[in-house]
């Protein structure tokens, strides 16, 4: 059996991460076989390190540089990429080399909410300005543009009565959190 190799890449704390980690620990078809991270302090560092997982710290030149990117997945035998809070702006030659194999969620529901700039609490804040009565994730290929890729799946959550962009946050994460790694387990096992 060809055993499908993902890599993670993230800036951030690491939440989906290391619920990613989690879930394919039980899957012997898929493994996730790398952390790429362009923040040295990130949170996802410390998160990952119980599962023993290689990590790679990038700087901000490499993340850049479509040939540092390749190298370095071709060097695990990557099939998979997974966005999972990485701040960083993919180069198109990376994204033209795996082309419909890299999986972004973004924390609204798409077209709203998306392009440059739109991320994290931005994003939630806009949503809380606007008045939406719900929000969501989409989970979605990536990519020449910011969150214009082909939309693999949306989650949507009630926000009526989250009175902060932190309670949407929470609300948000939560759909993440049940729907990333079976979304991501479904394109991969295709």
């Amino acid at each position: 059996m060809l055993i499908k190799r993902i890599a993670i890449f993230a800036s951030g704390s690491g939440t989906n991460a290391e619920n990613l980690l989690h879930f394919f620990s039980a899957k012997s078809e898929i493994e996730i076989a790398l952390l790429v991270t362009n923040n040295p302090v990130a949170g996802v560092i410390e998160r990952v390190k119980k599962f023993e997982l290689p990590i790679r710290i990038i700087s901000n030149q490499e993340a850049a540089d479509a040939d540092r990117l390749i190298e370095i997945c071709e060097e695990f035998r990557i099939d998979y990429i997974v966005l999972a809070g990485y701040l960083r702006m993919i180069p198109p030659a990376f994204i033209s080399r795996y082309s419909t194999a890299i999986i972004n969620v973004h924390p609204s529901l798409l077209p709203k909410y998306g392009g440059k700039g739109m991320y994290g609490m931005h994003v939630h804040r806009a949503v809380l300005e606007d008045g939406e009565k719900e929000s969501g994730i989409s989970i979605h290929f990536v990519n020449e543009e910011f969150d214009k890729g082909e939309i693999i799946a949306q989650y949507r959550v009630n926000i009526e009565k989250a009175s902060s962009a932190e309670e949407i946050a929470q609300l948000v994460q939560e759909l993440e959190q049940r729907h990333l790694p079976e979304t991501v387990y479904k394109v991969v096992k295709q």
